[in-house]
């Protein structure tokens, strides 16, 4: 038997010519196999056809991907969009009540950027939708027209805030991440403990402050050349360590 744990990855949906298609980012899968240690289940943004309890009886981890798309925002009592907003409601159907049901169940969770503010979302929050316009933030959007390595490139320091996860995971009291989004929390969901903020009071990381296993959101993107970054690296081989744990548990139950 594989040593492997089976760790979901959630999928977008997307129109390539005549047909749609499921799909997933490369650096996710990639992560999670060289970053966890995981084998990646890419999961169909299928709500309709899935059994919830069934996909998460099956599963050791659960990763919830970033994308273009943006949480539609009625699902947080938010304002229309603007226009032209990308929004992918097959995947808000799906993720946001996947989220509530692995925490339930024990599922180690990894959100990242979108997967982050689904997280919020999910459990009562809700979101800027525009950083850059609200208050006293900065502009920790991405220039389109710069190559990825600048995109994804270090861009501000976090700082970890004290007694809590990442404090427990040995990370540095502050260390440099990217940034590579337009939104961002606005409220912050009941149950969800910050544990890193950037230099300009924006939330980058929480964890849920009552679940039985990990289940971190982090608004920067960790899965970017994970092995070349200590905290990054840390980060993925932590939640790595908590779905090698489910799956340890999971055999001994059969």
């Amino acid at each position: 038997m594989s040593s492997q744990p089976l760790i979901g990855v959630t999928a977008c949906t997307r129109q390539i010519g005549l047909h749609p298609f499921h799909i997933a980012g490369d650096k996710y899968l990639r992560a999670v196999a060289v970053g966890a240690g995981g084998l990646p289940l890419v999961i169909p943004a299928l709500a309709e056809l899935i059994d919830t309890p069934s996909l998460l009886a099956g599963l050791d981890g659960l990763l919830l991907t970033g994308s273009p798309s943006n949480v539609e925002p009625h699902h947080y009592q938010g304002p229309d969009s603007a226009p032209g907003t990308h929004h992918d409601p097959a995947r808000d159907r799906l993720t946001l009540n996947l989220i509530r049901a692995a925490v339930d169940a024990g599922v180690p969770l990894l959100g990242i950027c979108r997967g982050f503010q689904e997280m919020n979302v999910a459990f009562g929050g809700s979101l800027y939708q525009k950083v850059h316009e609200a208050g006293p933030f900065m502009d920790h959007r991405e220039d389109p027209d710069s190559p990825l390595e600048v995109q994804y490139g270090l861009r501000h320091p976090v700082m970890v805030q004290p007694g809590g996860l990442f404090e427990r995971l040995g990370l540095p009291a502050s260390f440099a991440v990217n940034s590579v989004h337009g939104q961002g929390v606005e409220r912050l969901a009941p149950g969800l403990r910050v544990e890193a903020l950037a230099p300009d009071g924006l939330v980058e990381a929480f964890s849920v402050a009552d679940a039985a296993g990990f289940a971190v959101g982090v608004q920067f993107h960790p899965e970017w050349r994970v092995r070349e970054h200590p905290a990054y690296l840390t980060l993925f081989q932590a939640f790595g360590d908590a779905c090698r744990q489910r799956a340890a548990q999971r055999r001994a139950m059969l």
